[in-house]
């Protein structure tokens, strides 16, 4: 039986931002996907808290004082844990 090592754990309990609940403080762990560069340029980077402030077509989250509105497609690249 093969161990398990840290970071597939941490892996597993992982989020997307776009499953995440509304309400909810998380801390961005993971951004993956083609479009993560732009949103670190604009300081949505790993190890931030974010907080998920509405759900929809496009979700609402709230990151250092600030609202950003992202796409469906754009939130479920960005892996959140709880915080």
């Amino acid at each position: 039986m093969a161990l398990a090592t840290a970071q597939d754990l941490e892996s597993d309990s992982l989020l997307s931002l776009s499953q995440a609940k509304v309400g909810c403080d998380f801390q961005i762990k993971l951004l993956k996907g083609p479009a993560c560069d732009q949103l670190r340029k604009l300081g949505f980077c790993e190890s931030l808290q974010v907080r998920k402030l509405a759900d929809g077509r496009n979700l609402i989250c709230s990151v250092c004082g600030t609202r950003l509105a992202l796409s469906r497609e754009l939130a479920s690249q960005v892996m959140v844990a709880v915080a």
